[in-house]
């Protein structure tokens, strides 16, 4: 494998687990030294062991803007700089928003979207100082069609796509390139721990792996495309469905019954 980011540092967060731990295993097999971020400590250092020296484990609450400032402070010193930036964390808590405790739809805003922006606004100092420097976004297509029973997670990730976006513009010609990849669901414990609360039209979508979605990522933080939307197919749909606001809810009850079946076979092939 071509070492594509040798002599690159890149900051990694939610990289305990999931799509995190993937980009992070990945950078660290082209070359990149990495920090891993994610709030549990003890799963963040087993993570961190396992990819071996070129990784180091600062466990950090994302949400919290202190913290953040530590953790930037922190990263810088030990590493002597940082060249890529992976926002990955992320929060749900399903269902109608009637439903929900305020403080987790707030838990979701927090660690979506306003974790990402400030923890750029933290990194771009150095990141500007680089000679080339990547912010990679993770967003998802629940961030390009509205997802009803996930509102506010759907809402955070078209705020943070705009954010990606628009910051983009207002980096260019400059070294810093701005990307986001938008995937459609994955199969990682953030489906299936509350796989009964996830919404059957999510299901309808092809799954991808968090090897698929980590890969994406990678590859934008090697080229600077602005968006990659993975299954491509599903990225058609969403766009189909944002031209043409009526088309989803014409079709949903058609992708609601395919969707229950997919989550069917899912949940069955994850009891045995």
């Amino acid at each position: 494998m071509a070492a594509r980011f040798e002599g690159r540092t890149a900051l990694v967060t939610g990289a305990s687990s999931g799509v995190g731990e993937a980009v992070a295993r990945q950078l660290a097999a082209e070359g990149a030294r990495v920090v891993l971020v994610a709030r549990t400590a003890a799963a963040l250092e087993s993570v961190a062991k396992e990819i071996g020296d070129q990784a180091i484990a600062m466990p950090t609450d994302v949400a919290d803007l202190e913290q953040l400032r530590t953790l930037v402070e922190r990263a810088t010193r030990e590493t002597g700089g940082l060249q890529i930036l992976i926002n990955n964390a992320g929060y749900n808590h399903r269902g109608p928003v009637l439903g929900a405790d305020p403080e987790e739809l707030a838990r979701i805003v927090d660690v979506n979207l306003r974790g990402p922006i400030l923890l750029t606004r933290l990194c771009l100092p150095q990141l500007r100082q680089q000679t080339r420097a990547n912010i990679v976004n993770v967003a998802s297509i629940a961030g390009q069609v509205p997802l009803p029973e996930e509102a506010t997670y759907s809402s955070t990730k078209f705020g943070l796509r705009a954010f990606s976006i628009a910051l983009a513009e207002e980096l260019r010609g400059t070294n810093v390139a701005v990307s986001l990849v938008s995937p459609g669901p994955i199969d990682t414990g953030f489906l299936t721990r509350d796989l009964e609360n996830v919404p059957d039209l999510v299901f309808s979508q092809p799954m991808s792996s968090a090897d698929d979605v980590a890969a994406a990522v990678l590859d934008c933080a090697d080229d600077g495309r602005l968006e990659r939307t993975i299954p491509r197919l599903s990225g058609m749909l969403a766009t189909a469905g944002y031209l043409v606001p009526e088309l989803p809810r014409l079709i949903r009850p058609l992708l609601e019954a395919q969707g229950r079946r997919a989550k069917e076979r899912f949940a069955k092939s994850h009891r045995s």
